[in-house]
């Protein structure tokens, strides 16, 4: 069974809007460009689905779930440094759009 979604309009407008934004990267990429979008969308996904059902969700704590959820990743080695910075970079770019 599917939960409610409980987040304001405004929030739910934010992850789609990001969430077509990585969509974007898969359509229009690079390969490189693709594996960094795909790990974020990743980690992307599990955290906004989490927020939404959250009726105080904004886009501040997606913020900061997102980057505690990248950070425990790399943490445990599962990017190499430069593409921990690229994965950081797309997710500052995509907020900064919003």
């Amino acid at each position: 069974m599917q939960q409610q979604v409980k987040a304001s309009p405004a929030f739910v407008q934010a992850v789609e809007s990001i969430d077509t934004a990585l969509d974007g990267v898969v359509d229009h990429g690079s390969d490189d460009e693709l594996f960094i979008a795909s790990y974020l969308q990743g980690h992307f996904a599990v955290e906004a689905r989490k927020l939404e059902l959250d009726d105080t969700a904004s886009v501040a704590s997606l913020d900061e779930a997102l980057r505690q959820s990248l950070q425990d990743a790399f943490t445990n080695n599962e990017l190499e440094p430069a593409d921990q910075q690229a994965v950081f970079a797309l997710w500052q770019k995509l907020l900064s759009a919003l």
